[in-house]
């Protein structure tokens, strides 16, 4: 999954950056919102997180403002603790809010379960013909193996399992995998979804190639 995290404490935003990034996210990380309005012409992002209280601005304004035009589900980072602060954040269009300090793995679960929130789905684990996904755990079973699967895959097979049937290009893919600045190339796709082929062998899905346009995961 890529996410945008709109935050100007460095050191709190460096922590962010490299706990979701050992999950296997790609994070890009804007200081202002007028960094986070660059970011957003120019990628798409499964997920925001956005501070209230930033150098040029009032993150809730900028979500009041960016609802309509903003489909992207959005976590509001906080220090304010009054039930007024975070009702008023939720009205404005956040999906969930998170209270400054947090445990970083709360932050983890609550990314988890407005994705999951997102997508439709109240469980973790997701069927694929006759494997079962779990993004949480990071495993897929099928077969009666249960199958770990390495950061990136993990995400990847996340992005494929959450378009069944949609073309995804090897650029989408990358924007979804990896951040601005990360240095990558479209081979990088080919290597994943040759890994997550093989341990897709057998359970009735399988990750086709649509020559000129990109990959499709079908049943």
């Amino acid at each position: 999954m890529r996410f945008l995290l709109v935050e100007d404490n460095h050191e709190l935003a460096e922590g962010i950056v490299q706990r979701l990034a050992l999950d296997g996210h790609a994070v890009d990380h804007a200081a202002t919102l007028s960094e986070a309005e660059d970011c957003l012409a120019v990628a798409d992002y499964d997920l925001i997180l956005l501070d209230v209280m930033l150098p040029d601005g009032d993150g809730r304004d900028f979500l009041a403002r960016s609802r309509d035009r903003l489909t992207t589900p959005v976590i509001v980072l906080t220090a304010r603790s009054q039930i007024s602060d975070r009702v008023g954040a939720l009205d404005q269009g956040a999906d969930d809010y998170i209270t400054k300090p947090f445990d970083f793995s709360e932050l983890e679960a609550r990314c988890r379960a407005v994705l999951r929130r997102r997508g439709g789905a109240a469980r973790n684990e997701i069927a694929l013909g006759a494997a079962l996904f779990d993004p949480t755990a990071g495993t897929l079973r099928h077969g009666g193996a249960t199958l770990d699967l390495r950061n990136r895959e993990l995400r990847l097979l996340e992005v494929f399992a959450r378009n069944p049937g949609q073309i995804l290009s090897k650029s989408q893919l990358l924007d979804r995998l990896f951040s601005q600045d990360a240095d990558v190339t479209e081979n990088a796709i080919e290597v994943y979804v040759g890994r997550l082929r093989k341990k897709l062998d057998g359970a009735g899905v399988r990750i086709e190639t649509v020559r000129g346009l990109g990959y499709r995961m079908s049943t």
